[in-house]
């Protein structure tokens, strides 16, 4: 009797495990049909796109939309209000090349078809700066009728029901939005590539990550295929895809810029804030952007934005500046061309005229594995785990969620042997065990509003107008990004300190850059500057940037110090070519 008992047993528990499997695989098929469901979804939209385009040139004949996206952002605005260049056309031109550089650079995550339809009442918006402009949105900013994705599937088939803020004004300031760009798994993580969507690709080089989580937009803009854009950055997001992709974007003080109607797998977070601003091929295209956003529209539309209008006569003034800079943080050393770009840049600025005073960031290792790590993991990363579990893990993404998926006290146990030999690693793991109690997240405010008030206190001091930093670079090789969070210390200190902070790119990686990763050894000479020789292996050519910073609501004194940067740049290299 016992064998018969034993035998119904094992056969009852077989066929528990069998349903178990059986279970699984039928999520993982439903998985798998979602996601197809989602990548037919923008084919389609991709190829009424190309028929729209084929019928407007057949419609048009003789008619060359190629010419039109060389057009500078100024240039291209005049020609549409004086009449030599119709809305429509403009439209068309950029449509047909955005789907061109999708298919090489795969950056995009929607056709807003709707824009050709925007086009019957664009006219009542003549007045508006951006009128008839083509402009793409970030995948997590919200345009009515279109998922905002973040990259996972709990947002998946879920259209939103009206378009965000930033995008309502655009659209009243004239701009046609037409397009949503590719991002990373969850938003936090700066390689550009997800399970829906797959991996964006460098429009500098293929083989080479476009940055994120911005990522997608930066790819169209460099590749031609967008002239205007709009995006979100909470540790970098902005900046360093422009920087990998050669561009040019601007970080504003959080809330400057509404944040109503954007998505997010994060939202609650008051360490390091997050904040909307624009990315573009010139500073003079962020400015204007910047001028069509500060307006009565956004103010009415959501009034926890504090009305300040944009402020040309700061942003056009020529009297020289204080500005400091430094070359590197001492948290994570800075890459060669990071270095020289720094070193180039401040030279040019003090030849202009201008001083330049040395300065050094306050308490980095606190700064960053305090109010950084363990400010944006405060959950201990809870609520991005719980984004993550409908679906596969991005590899962008596997090495960062492994770690966040540890029990708290093995996160605990693991800091404590590694603190001896490497504090910096020690200090990353034991940040994303988050905080544990409520007393201990006020604490944590209250510590990031003293450093604030420290390093504001350091500025006058100094008596300095604006700041001159290195910026992350060049573009790494693919599936690092999750290894080298600490890398994020030049971009992800401006979110916490709330400093408005825009990228310039300067100069390009040379073979004697390269040369010189030989003998980098990082300030800790850890895994994590180990890692970043082997991220950035096979630079050259690559673009390199670096940051202006300013102090709070000072976006104007930002863009003006980006704009002699710029222009700096563009004479001296002017210059070289004439002798």
């Amino acid at each position: 009797m016992d064998g018969e008992w034993k035998s119904v047993a094992v056969a009852l528990l077989c066929s528990a495990g069998v349903s178990v499997l059986l279970l699984k695989w039928r999520e993982q098929q439903k998985v798998k049909r979602k996601l197809q469901r989602a990548r037919e979804k923008r084919e389609k939209e991709v190829g009424q796109a190309e028929k729209a385009v084929n019928r407007f040139k057949t419609q048009n004949a003789g008619v060359d939309l190629s010419s039109i996206v060389t057009l500078p952002l100024a240039e291209l605005s005049q020609k549409i209000r004086g009449g030599s260049l119709r809305p429509d056309t403009v439209l068309h031109a950029y449509i047909e090349k955005a789907i061109e550089v999708h298919k090489k650079l795969n950056c995009g995550t929607a056709v807003l078809t709707e824009s050709l339809k925007q086009l019957e009442d664009i006219e009542s918006h003549k007045d508006g700066l951006l009128y008839g402009i083509p402009i793409s949105i970030k995948d997590n900013v919200d345009y009515e009728g279109y998922d905002s994705t973040c990259g996972v599937l709990t947002k998946l088939d879920d259209p939103v029901i009206k378009d965000s803020v930033v995008v309502s004004v655009l659209k009243k300031q004239g701009a046609i939005p037409f397009i949503k760009t590719n991002i990373p798994q969850g938003l936090l993580n700066y390689e550009c590539s997800n399970p829906i969507y797959g991996r964006t690709v460098n429009p500098c080089n293929l083989q080479k990550t476009c940055g994120g989580s911005s990522g997608g937009e930066a790819a169209l803009i460099a590749g031609g295929g967008s002239i205007l854009w709009l995006g979100t950055d909470i540790g970098g997001s902005i900046r360093i895809p422009a920087a990998f992709c050669g561009i040019y974007g601007l970080k504003p003080t959080n809330n400057r810029i509404s944040l109503r109607g954007l998505s997010s797998c994060v939202k609650g977070g008051k360490t390091a804030l997050s904040a909307v601003g624009p990315m573009a091929r010139d500073v003079e295209s962020l400015a204007l952007c910047m001028r069509a956003l500060l307006c009565t529209d956004m103010f009415t539309l959501d009034p926890t934005v504090p009305p300040i209008p944009f402020n040309q006569q700061v942003y056009e003034s020529s009297e020289p500046l204080r500005i400091g800079y430094y070359e590197n943080d001492g948290y994570f050393q800075p890459s060669p061309s990071m270095s020289r770009a720094l070193r180039e840049t401040r030279e040019l600025l003090e030849q202009a005229g201008h001083t330049l005073i040395p300065f050094k960031p306050l308490h980095m290792f606190t700064a960053f594995n305090e109010y950084v790590g363990r400010g944006n993991l405060a959950d201990g990363g809870a609520t991005l785990l719980e984004h993550l579990k409908p679906g596969p893990v991005d590899p962008c993404l596997q090495h960062q969620a492994s770690h966040y998926g540890l029990p708290v006290f093995m996160k605990r146990m693991i800091s404590l042997l590694l603190r001896p030999v490497y504090p910096r690693i020690a200090a990353l793991m034991n940040a994303t065990c988050g905080v544990s109690s409520p007393a201990d997240l006020w604490k944590q405010h209250k510590a990031v509003e003293g450093y604030i008030q420290e390093t504001l206190a350091q500025w006058e001091k100094l008596e300095l107008d604006v700041l001159l930093c290195p910026m992350l670079g060049p573009a790494y090789n693919f599936n690092y990004t999750g290894k080298l969070s600490s890398a994020l210390s030049y971009t992800a200190l401006y979110n916490v300190l709330n400093f408005p902070v825009g990228v310039v790119p300067v100069t390009q990686v040379t073979a004697e850059d390269e040369d010189q990763m030989k003998h980098y050894t990082g300030n800790y000479g850890d895994i994590c500057d180990k890692t970043f020789v082997k991220a950035i292996r096979g630079g050259v050519g690559l673009p390199v940037a670096v940051q202006c910073v300013a102090r709070p609501w000072q976006e104007e004194m930002c863009l003006r110090l980006m704009r002699e940067v710029e222009k700096l740049c563009v004479k001296n290299k002017h210059s070289k070519i004439l002798h």
